[in-house]
């Protein structure tokens, strides 16, 4: 908040628009006093990016519940009312809740949850819309947080029933935040499926079982400042600036995974030197379980990226592997690993980065004994033109780049459609996907044709990760039979909420994806 809108001194409330704009803590304080006077203490929260007679309605009728109203509204770095919000930052928002008669105080919360803004305030009444409990998955869970914290301190909830308008309806409704290619398509989707159609089926994912087969890797990010081309020799001198290790490949997948599906089981490879293991356990999820084989020949496969801290962008990467094929024994293990345990699992999801992981006799086992198989063979800088989906007899879905489709077809310039359909016939796939970068994604059903969604993203913060979050989610989609209309739709927004994140130092959760579906659809 800027300094010259909390410098006004506390007498002043129902007045001085700028003077009601401080602090969390000094409005604390403020009330705590106002509390010992007598005064009956409401408070409210909201987002408010777009104030309209709701508002004004709703905040009216909380005042009408004591003496004095203090108002939150949600930071710009916690916004997650979807792409291009907030539309008006956290300053403007704050302004404007202070102008109206009705609002004592205004404060920009701090934290991502309003449970610690309740346990400073105290306050007598929290009141909030009802239509705020109806809607689907964790926007109403929250209320269980807001409910301890209240009874901590002794307040209540109230619950207004407002007419039914949000800033996210009328944003979506009236003001140019996706282009027009993509306002069309959501306002076609909406109409055959609602929010709680889609997240309704996320939620039923919980049961899926999964087994999560690739090439474990950990990714580094060498986050420097570059200084330019030194003056006696060509080459960029950089200063050093931290370190930053995520789990990728495999390990990450795994980790969507099992955000939306509670039984993971994961089969990789690490390196008998420098595993990493302890590191890796640490930061897998609870619900994750491992049999990690150990080759003797290498350290567990390390990405290094080198990154211009601004705007984070990639100067150069240097990795340390061996993608030799295991050695005989350490196959034989593997595949006597994948046999016993492979049948178990309702999905087997294959992140094959084409790192010697794989054998062909893994691969067949995989193909004949998987209930459902998915499969990503991803082309990179070490393995282009020799690891191709092709060597997978066959899958039941497919998640690949569009330039991994043309080399698997061996097509540069071909319609893209007709080698979709091509290798779906060839591979004897229930469903194709296509990522396409920034011309969204293509979803391929042999008996209902194709489904083509747009980026749903505005924000592009890092787009490492981005296909492998895509292939996490929709693959469990993909086996529990979900539309392809609905699993082109989900890909693409766990695509924009991973682009936000650098690499994958986070998962994509079902709180953020359920709330930015909710947003999309409004």
């Amino acid at each position: 908040m800027d300094s010259h809108l909390t410098n006004c001194g506390p007498e002043t409330t129902g007045n001085n628009s700028v003077c009601k704009i401080k602090p969390i803590g000094e409005i604390a304080s403020i009330v705590s006093v106002l509390k010992a006077q007598g005064k009956r203490i409401i408070y409210c929260h909201g987002e408010f990016d777009l104030m309209h007679p709701a508002h004004i309605r709703h905040l009216t009728m909380a005042r009408n519940e004591g003496d004095i109203l203090v108002v939150t509204l949600s930071p710009d770095k916690y916004f997650e009312g979807g792409p291009g919000r907030p539309v008006f930052n956290q300053r403007l928002r704050a302004e404007t809740l202070a102008a109206l008669q009705c609002v004592d105080f205004v404060a920009v919360n701090e934290w991502p949850s309003i449970a610690e803004c309740i346990r400073l305030l105290k306050p007598d009444v929290y009141v909030k819309s009802r239509d705020s409990v109806d809607s689907p998955g964790p926007i109403a869970e929250d209320v269980y947080d807001e409910e301890a914290a209240l009874a901590s301190v002794g307040g209540r909830i109230h619950y207004c029933e407002d007419f039914a308008t949000s800033s996210t309806h009328l944003l979506n409704a009236y003001f140019d935040v996706f282009p027009p290619e993509t306002s069309e398509y959501l306002q076609r989707f909406r109409q055959r499926f609602s929010a709680n159609d889609v997240i309704g089926l996320l939620k039923s994912l919980a049961n899926v079982r999964v087994l999560v087969v690739g090439d474990a890797i950990l990714d580094e990010y060498f986050f420097c400042r570059p200084y330019g081309m030194a003056s006696k020799s060509s080459i960029i001198a950089a200063q050093f600036l931290n370190e930053q290790i995520y789990l990728g490949g495999a390990l990450a997948v795994a980790n969507h995974v099992a955000g939306f599906c509670s039984n993971v089981h994961l089969v990789a490879c690490l390196g008998e030197k420098e595993s990493r293991k302890e590191f890796i356990e640490q930061h897998l999820k609870p619900n994750v379980s491992t049999r990690f084989l150990f080759r003797p020949d290498a350290p567990t496969l390390i990405k290094r990226r080198y990154v211009h801290s601004f705007l984070v962008t990639k100067l150069f990467e240097v990795s340390y592997f061996n993608d030799q094929p295991l050695a005989a024994d350490l196959d034989a293990e593997l595949c006597e690993s994948l046999t016993k345990v492979i049948r178990d699992y309702d999905l087997v999801l294959v992140a094959d980065f084409g790192h010697g992981f794989l054998s062909p006799k893994a691969i067949e086992i995989v193909c004949r004994m998987a209930n459902y198989l998915a499969v990503n063979a991803q082309l990179n800088s070490i393995n282009t033109g020799y690891n191709l989906i092709t060597k997978y007899p066959r899958a039941d879905y497919i998640c690949i780049d569009e330039e991994e489709v043309r080399m698997a077809c061996r097509d540069r310039y071909g319609p893209i459609e007709e080698l979709v359909a091509k290798l779906s016939r060839e591979m004897g796939t229930k469903l194709t996907t296509v990522t396409r970068s920034y011309r969204g994604s293509l979803t391929y059903h042999p008996d209902k044709g194709f489904v083509s969604v747009p980026v749903l993203s505005r924000e592009v913060v890092d787009t490492m990760g981005a296909g492998d979050a895509y292939l996490s989610v929709t693959s469990p989609c993909a086996c529990m039979g979900f539309p392809p209309e609905i699993i082109g739709f989900v890909g693409n927004a766990v695509g924009a909420l991973a682009v936000r994140i650098i690499g994958n130092k986070e998962s994509v959760e079902p709180p953020a994806l359920f709330k930015f579906l909710d947003s999309l659809l409004r």
